[in-house]
């Protein structure tokens, strides 16, 4: 999907994996994957659709695979520079980054992209 319409939401996902102390670090890669098929399933609570879901990863959690309904994005070098280039190349279309990291957050939205934190896409341990 790219209907310049539709919302555009990227997910950081080293930042939404890492906001909750669960062991993601013995398996990054899977805590990723893990992140992506709940995206997939349960999509971006509060925006039913149009949506299209870009999951950004890095480093060990490079090589995640796409799913239907989650396009995923291997940062080629910093996580961070990859979603505000996203940013840019939406144009404008509507976007939302989904990250609790400060200076994203402040590079995005001078961009003129929406933000989210993580419990957006990812409820607190015992409540999933």
């Amino acid at each position: 999907m790219d209907e310049a319409g539709s919302l555009l939401v990227i997910v950081d996902a080293a930042n939404v994996v890492g906001s909750v102390p669960d062991g993601w670090w013995r398996d990054r890669r899977g805590a990723a994957e893990r992140l992506r098929d709940r995206l997939a399933e349960r999509g971006v609570p509060g925006h039913p659709g149009p949506v299209e879901i870009v999951l950004v990863v890095e480093g060990a959690a490079r090589g995640v695979e796409p799913v239907p309904g989650v396009r995923v994005a291997a940062a080629p070098g910093s996580g961070d520079d990859h979603m505000v280039a996203l940013v840019a190349e939406a144009g404008d279309r509507p976007v939302l980054v989904v990250t609790a990291d400060r200076e994203l957050r402040r590079r995005v939205t001078e961009l003129g992209a929406d933000v989210a934190g993580p419990r957006t896409v990812r409820p607190a341990p015992g409540r999933d």
